[in-house]
């Protein structure tokens, strides 16, 4: 009788299952963004949230939550309701680095489930529209001239641009200062008013402030140049051989999420991701997204784990702490 009783229950919540992921959704999902509007994780996360409307049949909703290098972002996405109603978008900074910078009261690879890998792309090099330079040849010249002197805005302390800028500084024997932000817009907003001197961040955070003039543009860390920006030099053609960096993109849910439910997810990103608009924009933007066959939740939890080994020594090595 029990094991029949037993049976019974686990039919019902088999049925129960299925018939939420047939419904869903069947309101408004929100979108966790862990950085503050105008960076280029928001910007990515708005215009993905638009197109995913159409699959879904609802609304995306972004809400920025900002602080702590994007942990405060990760963890309300933690501690949200495991039913497909709350997604997190995050980087190599906020779901991998943060773990070797912050003493965090959650696992970063194991309390939330991954859903897909969406993009990477290389930092660009910008200065200030006044720096007194010309070229990267010449601002690493300044700067070994002038040690300690100039500043670079970053969003987090041991995020990608961060590491970027010390293995720069590594590789042409140069000192500048870091400023921390909450995030890449308030950090670009000091650049472009001349507060700080520089930055080395995600390329589509500058692309409409450098044609505007506003700041100006020395090199990119790709390994070739790219259609968004055509006319920036990677740094090995600027004068910088073999310093390439990249950050990358992907979306996680809290853990526990029901397997129809992020497996519908999964499918409405490929989905998204595959649209022809979508691919336009990457291209633009400079974004290259991953092969097919590598845009599954198993990929991103393999590729999450190897950005930890590789990455989490480095930190630990500069001894780099969250503030």
């Amino acid at each position: 009788m029990k094991k029949l009783l037993g049976a019974i229950l686990l039919a019902t919540l088999a049925g129960i299952s299925v018939a939420s992921a047939q419904s869903y959704p069947s309101r408004p999902v929100t979108l966790i963004v862990p950085f503050a509007a105008g960076g280029a994780t928001d910007v990515l996360a708005r215009f993905l949230a638009d197109r995913m409307r159409a699959g879904l049949g609802q609304p995306v909703v972004i809400e920025n939550v900002t602080g702590a290098g994007g942990t405060i972002g990760v963890g309300r996405a933690m501690r949200a309701p495991a039913d497909g109603y709350t997604m997190q978008i995050g980087t190599s900074t906020t779901n991998v680095m943060t773990g070797a910078l912050y003493q965090l009261q959650f696992d970063l690879l194991t309390d939330l489930d991954p859903i897909i890998q969406i993009a990477s792309e290389p930092m660009m090099i910008v200065v200030k529209k006044d720096f007194p330079a010309g070229s990267l040849k010449e601002m690493i010249a300044w700067l070994k001239a002038n040690p300690d002197k100039a500043s670079a805005g970053i969003p987090a302390l041991g995020g990608t641009g961060h590491l970027t800028g010390l293995a720069f500084q590594k590789e042409t024997g140069t000192k500048f200062t870091f400023v921390p932000y909450r995030g890449n817009g308030p950090a670009l907003q000091d650049l472009v008013a001349g507060q700080i001197d520089l930055q080395m961040e995600p390329a589509s955070n500058f692309y409409a402030q450098v044609k505007a003039g506003a700041i100006r543009p020395f090199a990119m860390t790709s390994k070739a140049r790219i259609g968004a920006a055509p006319d920036i030099p990677t740094a090995e053609e600027a004068g910088l051989p073999g310093f390439v960096a990249s950050l990358w993109y992907g979306v996680w849910v809290p853990k526990g999420t029901p397997k129809e439910i992020a497996a519908r997810l999964n499918t409405v990103m490929m989905e998204t991701l595959a649209d022809p608009t979508v691919t336009r924009k990457f291209q633009e933007l400079g974004l290259e997204k991953p092969a097919r066959e590598q845009q599954t939740p198993e990929a991103l939890r393999a590729f999450q784990k190897a950005e930890v080994d590789k990455w989490w020594p480095v930190i630990k090595a500069h001894n780099i702490r969250g503030q």
